[in-house]
């Protein structure tokens, strides 16, 4: 596979929506993409733990967290787990912790901000259904490409430049 450029991608395929410029790179891995897959909740991080509990199989996990800055949504050890697990990374409209270690972590992670307190988990929430944030609505099967330069999606998987 080719590297993930994101301007070259704009360029190859105007058609592409760019995510509005909020997210900062937490992970280990700075580039990646996958078919997305999605969770909508909101202060209550349960449905990212099933989620990346699940074989990922090279998708990207978009969460929608309603943009909350008040707790964080992904950890260490969920993103430990999401490695493990085969995703290619998680795209949080929301906030991580233990950033340290989410740099050492195999896993694409962009996200809003830092965050040190922990979610509620009282299993609330919605999975693969349509999310919008950021300007642009992300549907599960769609192809999400990432790096330092921005968050783009497609309707499918794009041949690379």
């Amino acid at each position: 596979m080719s590297p993930i450029v994101t301007p070259d991608i704009c360029d190859a395929y105007p058609e592409v929506a760019v995510l509005e410029p909020l997210f900062v790179n937490f992970g280990g891995v700075e580039a990646f993409c996958g078919p997305v897959r999605t969770v909508k909740c909101f202060e209550d991080n349960s449905l990212v733990k099933q989620a990346v509990d699940e074989p990922g199989d090279g998708a990207v996990l978009v969460v929608d967290a309603g943009g909350s800055t008040r707790c964080a949504m992904l950890g260490d050890m969920l993103a430990e787990q999401a490695a493990g697990n085969g995703w290619a990374g998680v795209i949080l409209y929301g906030c991580v912790r233990d950033v340290d270690i989410l740099a050492e972590t195999e896993l694409g992670i962009q996200a809003l901000a830092a965050h040190p307190r922990k979610s509620e988990k009282r299993g609330e929430g919605q999975r693969d259904l349509p999310v919008g944030f950021a300007g642009v609505t992300i549907t599960p099967g769609q192809w999400l490409y990432a790096d330092n330069n921005g968050i783009l999606v497609a309707d499918e998987r794009l041949t690379l430049p």
